[in-house]
C-alpha cells in the first residue's frame, strides 16, 4: 500500500509540475522562455538558439500582506498576442514595431492570494513583470523584496558598473550612476562590490551570444532597482539602500491594489547589434501624459564643463550665447551660480539677447532640499512643490525653455516621485528637462513628454577632475555604446575641441584623445539634448573641418546601426538623421585597428572621411564608397573616425 501511494504522490507530482511548466517564444522561435513551479516556487529559464542563456532563475514578490515567493501553486497561463506601432523622437530610432508573444502565468499562495507573472517575448527581448491583485479587503500593500533572479551558465562574463555607496562622493550626493566597468569578468567574480551593481548590465554567454539585463517603466509607483551578487554565478534583484537620500523615505514599496511592478528586461544576440539597437526599454511603456506644448530637444553650448565656476558671468555667458549662435545650437545651458552672480532680474535681459540669436536658455537648478551637502545654488527650489510651482512660473514668463537639475543621490521611491513631480510641474510651465547626478532614465523619454535627458555615466566632468578618467576615456567610450547607452539617453557633455580641458587651453589637463575620436563620439553618444564641450576660441584654434562637422551633427536620429565592434576594444555606429548618414568609430586598442566594414548606406557615394594620421594628426579627405557598400578604415589607439 506504501509503495503504491508513493507512485501515485510521484505521479500527482509529475502532473502539478507539467501542468504549472509553461513556455512563451518569440516570434521568430529562437528565443525561447519557459516558466515552471519548482517546489513552490516559481522558476523561469531563457534560452536563444536553443542554448541556455539564463540557466533556471527564481521569480517571486514578498509584500507584508502576501508571500509570492514561495508555496505556490498553478492557477492557469494565458497567451497573448502584442503588436504595436509607434513614433518616438527622442531615442535611436523614430519610427518603431514592436511584435511579441505573451503568457500571463498566475499562481496562488498558502492563504490563497493571487499574482500573475506577465511575460512578452520579441525576437531578441525577453520582458516580465509581477501583478499583484487585492488581498482580501486589502486594496494596498508594501512589496517587501523581490526574489528576482538571474543565474548566468558558468562560461558567462561581465561588464558591470558598481552601484556607488550612499552619502558619498561630491558633498554626499551619491549613489549617481558614475562608476566605471569591469571588463569580461567571469561572473563569479563579480562579487567584490558590497553595493552591488547598476543596471544595465551586459554579459558576454562564451560561444553563444550576449546578454544585457536592466529594467523599464519605473514611475513614482516604485522604485528603482539594481543587481546583487548571489551564489552560483547569479544576480538577484535588490531594492535601494537605506541609507539612501540621508535614511529619508523608505526603501520598500508603496502598492496600490491591483498593482504592477515595472518591466523586466532582457535582451539577447548571437551578436551584439541586438544589443545596441534594442528599443525594448520603450516598447513596453506609454506616455504619462500629453506634452502641454511641442518640444525641441537640440544641441548647446556649455561654459561651465570647461570654463568651469568662474564662467558664471555676463560677459563670459554672452560668449556662449554668441558662440551657440555662430555654431546653429538651438540653446545654451548656464550652470550654477546664475542666480548669485547674474541675478534673476540680469538673467531676464541675458535670455532676451539669446532670443535675439535665436538661441533658448537652460538653467541649472540643484535638486537638494535635506538630502545631500551640495552648496550650489539655486537650491532649495526644486523639492517643495509650492516653491518649485512658483519658481517655475517665474521661469516660463521669463522665456526659459528648460532646466538641468543636479544631485539626487537614490533610487527610493521617495526620490522617483520628485523626478516625476519635477517632470510634471515643469511640463505645465513648458519646460524640457535634463537630470545630472542622477538615476538611469528607465523609459523615460517615451513616458514624459518633457525629459530629454540623463547624465547616469561617468561623464565629460570627470575628463576634467580625473587622470585616471582621461587615460581611460577611449576605453569606457568603447563602452557605453553596448550597455548604458543601449538602453537610454546619455547626456554625456562630450566633444572637447581644447587640448587642454581649461580656458587658457595652454597647459594643465592634457586631452589623450584625437580630434577624430571626440568628433566620432557625437555620433556614437545619443541624447536628443546634447551639451556640447566646444568653447570660443575652438572658432579659431579648432581645424576648420572639426567646427564645420560640429556645426552639421544632429541631436536627434531615425534610426542607429551597429557596424562592429566588442565592449571596451572598439566601437563603429551608424545613425541616420532624415537622409543623411553618420558613421562614428574610435579604438582603445594599443596598436592601430584596421578595419573592414560594410556600409550599405554609403555604397555607391561620395564621403567626407575625418581621420588620423599615425601621428595622430586628424585630418578630412574625400573618398568614394564601392557599389558593394564595402569600405576599409584604420583607426588609431585613443583615436577615431568619422564618416559623413
Amino acid at each position: 500500500m506504501r509503495k503504491h501511494w508513493i507512485l501515485f504522490s510521484l505521479l500527482l507530482f509529475n502532473v502539478l509540475f507539467v501542468a504549472a511548466a509553461t513556455t512563451v517564444s518569440s516570434p521568430d522561435a529562437r528565443l525561447v522562455v519557459t516558466i515552471d513551479l519548482v517546489n513552490g516556487k516559481l522558476v523561469y529559464r531563457v534560452n536563444y538558439d536553443g542554448k541556455p542563456v539564463i540557466e533556471p532563475s527564481e521569480l517571486g514578490v514578498l509584500t507584508n500582506e502576501g508571500d509570492f515567493s514561495r508555496e505556490l501553486v498553478f492557477v492557469e497561463a494565458n497567451n497573448e498576442l502584442v503588436e504595436k506601432n509607434y513614433v518616438q523622437d527622442r531615442i535611436k530610432k523614430s519610427s518603431i514595431s514592436y511584435r511579441a508573444n505573451g503568457v500571463v502565468v498566475k499562481v496562488e499562495n498558502a492563504e490563497q492570494q493571487k499574482m500573475s507573472v506577465r511575460f512578452q517575448v520579441s525576437n531578441n527581448d525577453v520582458a516580465f513583470r509581477y501583478e499583484l491583485e487585492p488581498m482580501g479587503e486589502r486594496l494596498a500593500c508594501v512589496v517587501l523584496q523581490e526574489t528576482t533572479g538571474y543565474t548566468f551558465p558558468p562560461t558567462a562574463t561581465g561588464f558591470l558598473s558598481n552601484m556607488m555607496g550612499s552619502m558619498g562622493a561630491f558633498a554626499r550626493t551619491s549613489p549617481s550612476y558614475e562608476s566605471g566597468y569591469t571588463n569580461d569578468v567571469p561572473v563569479g567574480d563579480q562579487t567584490r562590490n558590497k553595493d552591488g551593481y547598476v543596471f544595465p548590465a551586459l554579459f558576454r554567454i562564451a560561444g553563444d551570444g550576449w546578454v544585457l539585463l536592466s529594467e523599464t517603466g519605473v514611475s513614482s509607483n516604485y522604485c528603482a532597482s539594481h543587481l546583487s551578487p548571489s551564489s552560483g554565478g547569479g544576480f538577484k534583484l535588490q531594492f535601494p539602500a537605506m541609507s539612501q537620500n540621508n535614511g529619508v523615505g523608505s526603501n520598500t514599496v508603496q502598492m496600490g491594489l491591483p498593482g504592477a511592478t515595472p518591466w523586466r528586461t532582457i535582451t539577447v544576440g548571437r551578436t551584439l547589434k541586438p544589443i545596441v539597437e534594442t528599443t525594448i526599454p520603450f516598447d513596453l511603456v506609454e506616455p504619462l501624459y500629453a506634452p502641454s506644448r511641442s518640444y525641441r530637444p537640440g544641441r548647446a553650448s556649455w561654459s561651465w564643463i570647461v570654463w568651469q565656476d568662474q564662467s558664471m558671468n555676463w560677459a563670459d555667458q554672452i560668449q556662449y550665447v554668441d558662440l551657440a549662435a555662430a555654431m546653429g545650437y538651438e540653446y545654451i545651458l548656464i550652470d550654477a551660480l546664475w542666480d548669485t552672480n547674474i541675478g534673476y532680474e540680469r538673467m531676464k535681459e541675458l535670455i532676451r539677447y539669446a532670443d535675439s540669436k535665436q538661441v533658448g536658455v537652460f538653467l541649472w537648478y540643484n535638486s537638494n532640499g535635506g538630502f545631500n551637502d551640495a552648496p550650489q545654488t539655486p537650491k532649495n527650489k526644486m523639492h517643495n512643490p509650492v516653491v518649485r510651482r512658483k519658481e517655475m512660473k517665474w521661469l516660463q514668463e521669463a522665456g526659459v525653455k528648460g532646466l538641468k537639475v543636479d544631485f539626487f543621490g537614490g533610487d527610493k521611491q521617495e526620490t522617483m516621485r520628485l523626478y516625476e513631480d519635477i517632470l510634471v510641474d515643469a511640463d505645465e510651465h513648458g519646460l524640457m528637462i535634463v537630470f545630472h547626478g542622477c538615476t538611469l532614465p528607465r523609459g523615460w523619454e517615451r513616458m514624459y513628454p518633457n525629459f530629454v535627458g540623463s547624465e547616469a555615466v561617468l561623464a565629460s566632468e570627470m575628463l576634467v577632475f580625473s587622470q585616471y578618467v582621461r587615460d581611460n576615456e577611449a576605453f569606457f567610450a568603447t563602452l557605453h555604446p553596448f550597455i548604458r547607452n543601449a538602453v537610454g539617453s546619455m547626456e554625456f557633455g562630450g566633444v572637447f575641441l581644447n587640448k587642454f580641458l581649461n580656458r587658457s587651453n595652454r597647459k594643465g589637463a592634457q586631452r589623450l584623445t584625437t580630434d577624430a575620436f571626440q568628433l566620432a563620439t557625437a555620433v556614437l553618444f545619443q541624447s536628443p539634448m546634447q551639451m556640447f564641450a566646444l568653447t570660443p576660441n575652438n572658432l579659431q584654434d579648432a581645424p576648420s573641418f572639426a567646427v564645420d562637422f560640429m556645426k552639421e551633427i544632429p541631436a536627434s536620429w531615425d534610426e542607429t546601426v551597429y557596424v562592429d565592434g566588442y565592449p571596451g576594444k572598439y566601437i563603429v555606429l551608424a545613425r541616420r538623421h532624415n537622409t543623411d548618414w553618420y558613421l562614428g568609430a574610435v579604438s582603445a586598442l594599443n596598436e592601430p585597428l584596421k578595419l573592414k566594414l560594410d556600409l550599405p548606406m554609403f555604397a555607391g557615394k561620395q564621403i567626407r572621411l575625418i581621420s588620423d594620421d599615425k601621428t595622430k594628426i586628424s585630418t578630412r579627405s574625400q573618398s568614394a564608397v564601392p557599389a558593394d557598400g564595402s569600405f576599409e578604415i584604420t583607426v588609431q589607439p585613443k583615436g577615431g573616425c568619422v564618416i559623413y
